[in-house]
């Protein structure tokens, strides 16, 4: 079985894979973010990054939310960041998830 995204496979929502990217929003968002990052305006940028929200149980897999993007600002804010076309059900859950077991408000782009 091959994922959505493979190659010969449309996107569930439409977007297309691009430079490395899920999306062509997304490849915008890393582009102006690496250059706040040249420009010093924020650090420790990472895109990627793996958050555990439900650990793995008896029988079941663990849970995780994927971030597109973490950083820290010049006030050494954390920044978990996602770029977002469109809202889905697991997402919001997701989210909400974050906030309780992290404390973390996902900053949507």
């Amino acid at each position: 079985m091959r994922l959505r995204g493979a190659k010969g496979l449309p996107s569930k929502y439409g977007n297309q894979r691009v430079g490395g990217y899920d999306s062509k929003r997304e490849l915008k968002r890393a582009t102006e973010l690496a250059l706040l990052a040249k420009a010093g305006e924020i650090r420790d940028l990472q895109e990627q990054v793996r958050f555990e929200l439900i650990p793995k149980q008896d029988g079941e897999r663990a849970t995780h939310y994927v971030a597109d993007f973490v950083y820290v600002t010049k006030d050494n804010q954390k920044v978990v960041e996602d770029t977002k076309g469109h809202r889905t059900p697991i997402y919001n859950i997701k989210r909400k998830l974050m906030l309780y077991r992290h404390g973390i408000r996902i900053l949507e782009t």
